[in-house]
């Protein structure tokens, strides 16, 4: 006969849920289920689940989430990351301790937008290469990232694989690196497609930034458009880096 709440059962929940925790069947994103879901799940009734839930919710384990795409899942740690970062997300990720993966989404040669002939100071509809990737940290959708680039600097890029670091591409292949950085960061609602890619409910907040870098030349190379979870990055600054605030800017479309 199953005990009260918060007695040997939920604790024996508790225990279970740690258990596949540690052997990695349950890794930082994963979603238990619906509350009915994992009570039949671990053969408990729902106020024992709750009971058992509770206290790793409180630990900061566990996480709920309402909507179509809720339920109960293992909290993926925060993401931290410095405003005009230079440093590329592989890179980022991994010293942070955190693993990576790339996905990309899609690739376009085209003449260049209003906004990205100004932002990379370039000649009105000349050549620019979009690469648009979703990012992951720790196997949870982390970033849905656009990034232009002047198709003159690096002709073959789109030849390359597209993966990993582009910086560190750029770097090794056009001999460009970012010198400077200069963001703007906003606050958007999840469309349904970015929705879908970053696995969240529609209308969920993310973090827009709205990226230009510069090379050691002062020349652009990169301007880009990287739409974070907000719930999973954590953005700092320090003084003197000249970081302004704004109420608008200019991106590229969102697609």
């Amino acid at each position: 006969m199953e005990e009260t709440a918060g007695g040997a059962v939920a604790e024996d929940v508790r225990r279970r849920i740690l258990s596949m925790l540690s052997s990695g069947a349950l890794r930082p994103g994963s979603r238990l289920g619906t509350e009915r879901e994992m009570a039949e799940q671990f053969g408990v009734s729902r106020a024992t689940l709750r009971s058992a839930l509770l206290p790793l919710s409180q630990a900061g384990v566990l996480e709920r989430r309402t909507g179509r795409a809720g339920g109960t899942f293992v909290r993926a740690d925060m993401v931290q990351r410095n405003a005009a970062e230079q440093a590329g997300l592989p890179a980022l990720l991994h010293s942070g301790g955190h693993s990576s993966y790339t996905k990309v989404l899609a690739t376009d040669s085209r003449p260049a937008t209003a906004a990205e002939s100004v932002a990379l100071e370039i000649a009105p509809d000349a050549a620019v290469f979009v690469i648009r990737r979703l990012r992951y940290a720790d196997g949870v959708p982390l970033s849905v990232d656009q990034s232009c680039f002047v198709a003159e600097q690096a002709p073959d890029l789109l030849e390359q694989p597209l993966g990993g670091s582009l910086y560190e591409l750029f770097k090794t292949r056009y001999g460009l690196a970012p010198a400077t950085t200069t963001e703007t960061i906003e606050v958007v609602s999840a469309s349904p497609r970015e929705a879908q890619c970053l696995d969240i409910a529609h209308r969920k907040p993310l973090l827009a930034i709205t990226r230009l870098a510069r090379a050691e030349s002062g020349r652009p190379f990169e301007y880009a458009y990287d739409l974070f979870r907000a719930d999973r990055v954590r953005l700092t600054a320090t003084s003197g880096t000249g970081i302004t605030l704004a109420c608008a800017a200019a991106v590229p479309d969102r697609v």
